[in-house]
């Protein structure tokens, strides 16, 4: 197909990267953050040959952690903030913070003195550029600083639950609220402030050493966040935020009675009357924290599946169309680069393929996925494209070790044979499975941190419609041996990447 090069805007260089969510990062306490182990990581990627490091949405998240149900789309998980960075700063000693009974606690606790210290100190060029940052990231900080206020002042109920003057946004309401609630305001500003800075040197220090960070954005936000309750426009819900249909998808690989997110659909006629203004707010804050973003379930552009809120399970849903080709064409004229990855997997038909084509979008392809025994498996290395990504597996997936280990998961004969593989150990076979991702004509592979660790079943990130013990998953640097390193610097190497 004839490059278009108004949307040629991915730079498709071979190259390699590591699925690895910030809280997986190594340290004390219950979660990883963006403070020293995240140089060190990128340290690592770059002395081993890679030059990407992808992670999964940095929102802040509801009690469940997952990040693809966050409380903003735009705005930074608190808990990912460095502590140490703070102590730097002066604005933390933590010699002053009481014990907490969870590290959750913990953090919040420092992050309110770190916010009460920066106030009161006498710092004319911090506080000049605080004052910058909220201008800059006004569309969505207000909203955000104050929803998050009220939600500890109605002890975090969410806020379609709220007293009605509060849920449908009365102005005198709101205006009692920000002067009532000003110092909690202050800290949520302060906590994203210092959240964006933090990143900004993250991501400066990747920049020094050849490492983009590939971010994931969910295509559906959650229905009680910031967005929703100031945006409910762009939703269809009513005004107290009821909803006649949730979002979700069929049942697939993960699923046999599909996946019932429960996330507000899109008044895609009023987004679109509006010039997908919400739309290009949201892109304009993913695009300042990375240099490639991934778009969850680009599927739903094409088209969403509408689940009846009273159904218990997404099977009796239906298929939706959604103006994702207007929506497109707005985004690219809007932005002067768009580097997007689809995420083209699970049901898809030849319109979502037509859709992704006519804008040059990069699509997915996924090992775990190829050896069903058919040979004409769009997963199978031999049937990739130059402009795909391939991964050994993804967050949802199980590791491959686990996968390798469970046979009822794919044709074991079709895999020793298309991959050349002896009888010989398990650690083999993910070896192949490594080498056949990185071998790929695909311009990026990329390998979860769990796949170099060789780790099984029991360290896997997320099991798609479950809830419980996902999203915890942290690693060690003793887990990463050197002759793991030397072997895969040596096929980044010898595939060009």
């Amino acid at each position: 197909m004839k490059k278009n090069r108004q949307y040629d805007s991915l730079d498709r260089q071979r190259r390699a990267g590591v699925l690895l969510h910030p809280t997986s990062l190594p340290g004390p306490g219950i979660n990883g953050d963006i403070g020293h182990q995240a140089y060190r990581f990128i340290e690592f990627l770059k002395s081993s040959g890679f030059k990407v490091w992808q992670m999964l949405p940095l929102g802040p998240t509801h009690d469940d952690n997952s990040p693809y149900q966050c409380l903003s789309a735009h705005a930074g998980n608190p808990l990912l903030i460095s502590l140490e960075w703070l102590e730097d700063k002066q604005w933390l000693d933590r010699t002053k913070i009481k014990l907490a009974e969870t590290d959750k606690q913990y953090r919040l606790q420092c992050l309110k003195l770190a916010a009460a210290n920066f106030y009161s100190a006498d710092d004319t060029e911090s506080m000049q550029q605080l004052s910058a940052f909220k201008a800059e990231h006004k569309d969505w900080l207000d909203d955000f600083a104050l929803f998050m206020a009220l939600k500890i002042k109605f002890s975090n109920q969410p806020w379609y639950q709220w007293p009605v003057a509060e849920r449908h946004r009365d102005t005198a309401a709101l205006n009692e609220a920000r002067t009532a609630l000003k110092a909690l305001i202050q800290e949520f500003e302060f906590q994203q402030f210092i959240f964006f800075r933090q990143w900004h040197e993250i991501r400066d220090y990747g920049k020094q050493h050849d490492v983009e960070l590939f971010g994931d954005m969910p295509i559906f936000v959650a229905r009680d966040s910031a967005d929703v309750w100031a945006c409910r426009q762009n939703f269809l819900m009513d005004a107290d935020g009821n909803m006649s249909l949730v979002a979700g998808v069929p049942p697939d690989a993960f699923s046999d009675s599909g996946q019932r997110w429960g996330n507000p659909l899109f008044d895609w006629e009023y987004m679109q009357s509006d010039g997908f203004s919400w739309w290009k707010h949201r892109f304009k804050t993913q695009l300042e924290l990375f240099d490639l973003v991934r778009l969850d379930h680009f599927r739903g552009l094409e088209s969403c599946w509408q689940i009846p809120a009273s159904e218990d399970t997404a099977i009796n849903g239906r298929w939706v169309k959604s103006p994702g080709r207007e929506l497109l064409t707005e985004l690219f004229a809007h932005f002067h680069r768009l580097p997007l990855i689809a995420e083209d997997l699970g049901v898809i038909t030849d319109e979502v393929i037509a859709l992704k084509k006519s804008f040059q979008l990069a699509g997915m392809k996924v090992l775990q996925f190829a050896f069903d025994g058919n040979t004409s498996n769009p997963h199978l290395p031999h049937r990739h494209d130059p402009g795909d990504v391939v991964y050994t597996g993804t967050h949802d997936n199980d590791t491959s070790l686990g996968w390798i280990r469970n046979a009822t998961n794919y044709h074991r004969d079709y895999f020793k044979q298309y991959l050349d593989i002896a009888e010989q150990s398990e650690q083999d076979d993910l070896w192949a499975l490594i080498r056949h991702a990185l071998l790929s004509v695909s311009f990026l592979s990329v390998l979860p941190m769990q796949d170099l660790l060789m780790l099984d079943s029991s360290q896997r990130m997320n099991t798609p419609g479950t809830v419980g013990d996902n999203w915890s998953w942290r690693f060690n640097w003793d887990q990463l041996k050197p002759e793991t390193v030397e072997r895969i610097s040596k096929l980044i190497v010898c595939y060009q990447r």
